[in-house]
Parts: C-alpha cells; structure tokens; sequence
C-alpha cells in the first residue's frame, strides 16, 4: 500500500511488479483491490499500478456539497506524481470513461488504451445517474442489478461476496451516504464531444464488453470511431466481465498487448 497526494485527495494505490508500467482504473463504486484478478495475472510482466479514485476505496473523500473532482483530472496528477510517461492504461465502466477522456487529451501518448465496459453512446447526455443516498443500516454494498450475470451470481457466491466486502470501505459508504455530484471537462461527457474527439486517437486501443451489457452499443460506437481499435465481446456476461470472466478477459488483454511489442 502507498499513498499520493493529488489536487487535495488522499490517493491510495497499489504497485507490484517490474517493466512497463500498466495502470488500472476501477469503476463507480468499486476499488483498486476489485482488480486482484488482473493484478495476479499481470505482475510477472508488467509495473502493476492501480489506484482508488477520490470517494472509493481507500482514499479521502471530496467534501460535501461540493463538486466532485474530475477524474481525468486525477488521472493526469497520479500519472505526473509517479512519473510515468507512455503508460498502458486499463479502465473499467467509470475508469473506462476516464481512460478515454483522457486519451481525447493526449491522443498520441499512451503505450496502449484499454476500454473495458464503456464506449460513447449515440445520443444523450453522457452525465451519470444521479446517486441515491445509501440507508445508514446498510454496512456492505452489494453489486447493482446488471452487475454480473444472475447464473454466475447464483453459482460464484463467494466470488460475489467478495467482490461486495472490496468495495465497501468507509471511504465508499460515506460517499454514498451523501453523493457528490460528478464533474468533467475538457472533455465532457457529452457523446457528440467525445465523438468528435475520439477519432483523433491514435494510441492502440482496445475495447472489451460483455454481450449482455447494456453499454454494449456504446462500447461498438467508439470501436467505429476509432478505426484501428479492436473490438471484443464477452459472452454470457453483463457489465463487470473483468471480474467474472477475468480468465477471457485477461487472455485477451494480454494478447493485444503482444501484438504490439
């Protein structure tokens, strides 16, 4: 466990591994820790660096009332505090939103992109749901409905609870108890912004989603406006396909990053 200060946040992080640094973000509500199945997959090639976003996890909380930071933001700060330079970076629904935010930015300057369970939608605002605040009684938080498949829930329970006992830290409950509300510019989140801006990427990508996930329109939009980027569907799987088909997902993770060597 290490520690950075960025913008004001307390940032919890962890590190394992030697070679060319590859950087996970994690998704709303989850944490650094969720990607244990990554981290044990891809430590004996790569410098593993994953973090906990402002309000998951392990680090501080923003303050009530006000604006979330943005996490592109964030992203910018851990990579500059750490020094790194032309990282793989690996982002999950939220963190994948992050991933391509912030390749919009910085086109050119990743060692390779990974979106895993994000994409741009065709229309709307791209702004995320608002937060409900969470019941005092509540101590554990469970996945959302669309989370995983309901087979695999029924058939993986300690996996399940797993999952459920990682992200519920006392940072994550408090910050469900009382929502922030999200930020994000340069880029927004505004679908015709980010399609504007993504073909302009030319840093390897790769784009993963599950077949039953219903972000799976948006993750194909963005494999058509970034034309050299692949694209790969998981069967049988919902939104968190790192998680429970981590085996597919790391296999083909780790062949995209062959082909590029």
């Amino acid at each position: 466990m290490a520690w950075l200060t960025v913008h004001g946040t307390d940032i919890h992080y962890l590190e394992v591994g030697t070679g060319e640094p590859m950087v996970f973000l994690h998704g709303n509500g989850s944490s650094a820790l969720n990607w244990h199945q990554q981290v044990d997959a891809f430590h004996g090639k790569y410098r593993i660096l994953a973090y906990d976003s402002v309000n998951h996890g392990h680090s501080s909380n923003s303050p009530r009332g006000e604006l979330e930071p943005d996490r592109a933001d964030e992203l910018e700060g851990v990579l500059a505090a750490l020094g790194l330079e032309r990282p793989i970076l690996c982002g999950h629904s939220m963190g994948g939103s992050t991933v391509l935010r912030w390749a919009c930015r910085h086109p050119d300057q990743a060692r390779a992109l990974i979106v895993s369970g994000m994409g741009v939608q065709r229309e709307g605002t791209g702004a995320p749901r608002a937060a409900s605040p969470l019941p005092v009684e509540d101590v554990f938080l469970p996945p959302t409905e669309g989370t995983f498949t309901a087979d695999w829930g029924r058939s993986h329970a300690l996996e399940l609870d797993r999952y459920a006992r990682l992200r519920s830290t006392g940072t994550r409950l408090e910050a469900q108890r009382h929502p922030r509300q999200a930020s994000a510019a340069n880029p927004s989140r505004e679908p015709k912004e980010l399609a504007a801006l993504a073909g302009g990427i030319t840093s390897p990508m790769l784009v993963i989603v599950g077949a039953l996930d219903s972000l799976r329109p948006a993750a194909e939009h963005l494999h058509q406006l970034v034309p050299h980027s692949r694209l790969h569907v998981v069967a049988d799987n919902a939104h968190n396909e790192y998680y429970q088909a981590a085996g597919e997902f790391n296999r083909v993770v780790a062949e995209f990053l062959a082909s590029l060597s």
